[in-house]
């Protein structure tokens, strides 16, 4: 008698499996992420293999290697130098954030020298083509091909033909054996798995484009970001500012890199110097400090503003944009208990000016002089940058790179920098602070 296919319910949030269907998945607590799939069963595992071939070490070793380089100096430094052959590289973003606009620029540069084909599976070739003109990429070099079958796509890789394959994206793609929707679990997964395969047998460079979940996630299987070799995310605001390419995961290179783009009528554009286009439009006033900040090993100045007023309503409001709110809840509790500054009863608004967003501490002791400068209706004494992670205790902590922070600030023309004390070292126009309180009363003063 032959054996009944059995059914399963997998989640499309978490990729967890269960049994029996549930309005909310046990594993992630996600509502109706469940969805139905046919398990064929297969008869007992059949014993015996191949022995696998072994060789040593050193024998797998190519110093020769050569990558594919873009010429676009931002994204081949946070690529570790360019793209590997045979690697599979994902990149996410928010919708409207640049991502196709990027690589219809990589794909052009890379066209020059190699062999490209840009598969798409949202737009047709006509509103590819209408972009690329726009951007000033149109070369006959750059193969242009529209699909949704991975099946079809696979066997093109596989074929041996091209250096390069941009797929954009994998959520739209489907396997022919699938009964399932693109998009869901088992989709994301087989058409990833079969692309893998394919890049990897040919030493085919592949750029995967996935979509994000409202909480910016990568949305679909987790196993997507670990199967892949590089996992790039582009960040910003989309309707301005600047846009930050970070490295989550590189098996080829550092994470610590980050490239920022600016968008305009041609495209994303690398911005040579961020810092003095950040601080262009700053005016000098109580509420604003400028931080030295990291993003990768590039020191960046950006400008902290901090508005503070009398709440109007029993509980104040705390609100902050380009940095976790729940950070500058902690340091505003910090403030009140460290200092003589009274925030109980007053709304505190924190915003990171340029669409940049922070996620170092050294932002710490930034945000609470602004604060504490909005707060008193003070200024910085002096033309100066600050930086420094704040504790509890309200002591300055230390921070990494702060030659590179120092070094920045004297480029720009600024007459000082504010941080945390140093034992070791002695900075021209760098003076340390021990705690929150010794810089609150120390910089500050009327305008």
């Amino acid at each position: 008698m032959a054996k009944r296919d059995t059914v399963r319910y997998v989640c499309t949030n978490c990729g967890a499996e269960h049994g029996t269907w549930s309005g909310r998945c046990p594993a992630c607590a996600q509502w109706n992420t469940l969805e139905e799939q046919l398990v064929i069963k297969q008869g007992k595992l059949k014993s015996g293999g191949n022995i696998l071939l072994a060789e040593d070490v050193t024998a797998s070793i190519k110093h020769d290697h050569k990558r594919l380089v873009s010429n676009i100096a931002e994204v081949d430094d946070v690529l570790g130098g360019g793209l590997v052959a045979g690697s599979v590289n994902l990149i996410a973003g928010q919708p409207g954030i640049g991502k196709s606009t990027l690589l219809l620029q990589v794909a052009y540069n890379l066209a020059k020298a190699h062999k490209v084909l840009y598969v798409s599976g949202e737009e047709s070739s006509h509103q590819i083509g209408i972009r690329a003109e726009r951007l000033g990429t149109s070369t006959e070099g750059l193969q242009l091909a529209t699909s949704t079958i991975a099946d079809d796509i696979a066997a093109t890789i596989a074929g041996g033909k091209y250096e390069a394959v941009i797929v954009d994206s994998i959520q739209t793609l489907s396997c022919k054996d699938i009964a399932s929707a693109a998009g869901t679990v088992s989709q994301i997964t087989n058409s990833t798995q079969l692309l893998t395969t394919a890049a990897k047998k040919t030493n085919t460079s592949l750029i995967l484009v996935g979509h994000v979940t409202k909480e910016g996630s990568i949305a679909g299987p987790k196993v997507l970001e670990h199967v892949v070799d590089v996992v790039l995310q582009l960040e910003g605001d989309r309707y301005g500012g600047f846009k930050v390419l970070r490295a989550m995961k590189n098996r080829y290179g550092t994470t610590n890199e980050a490239g920022i783009f600016e968008m305009t009528d041609k495209g994303l554009v690398p911005v040579r110097n961020p810092s003095a286009a950040l601080l262009a439009e700053r005016q000098i006033t109580d509420g604003s400090v400028v931080l030295a900040t990291i993003e990768g090993t590039r020191p960046l100045l950006v400008e902290v503003q901090a508005l503070v007023n009398r709440t109007s309503y029993g509980y104040p409001k705390r609100t902050a944009s380009g940095i976790d709110l729940n950070r500058v809840n902690l340091l505003v509790a910090m403030l009140e208990r460290r200092t003589k500054l009274n925030l109980a009863d007053q709304d505190i608004y924190i915003n990171i000016v340029g669409g940049i967003r922070l996620n170092e501490p050294a932002a710490d002791l930034a945000i609470c002089m602004a604060i504490g400068s909005a707060a008193k209706g003070l200024q910085l004494k002096k033309n100066a940058v600050v930086f420094g992670e704040v504790g509890l205790s309200g002591e300055v902590r230390h921070v990494p790179l702060i030659e590179k922070r120092v070094s920045e600030a004297k480029k720009l023309g600024f007459e000082l920098c504010i941080g945390p004390q140093l034992k070791d070292k002695k900075l021209t126009k760098y003076l340390g602070v021990p705690d929150i309180r010794s810089a609150l009363n120390t910089f500050l003063q009327k305008d």
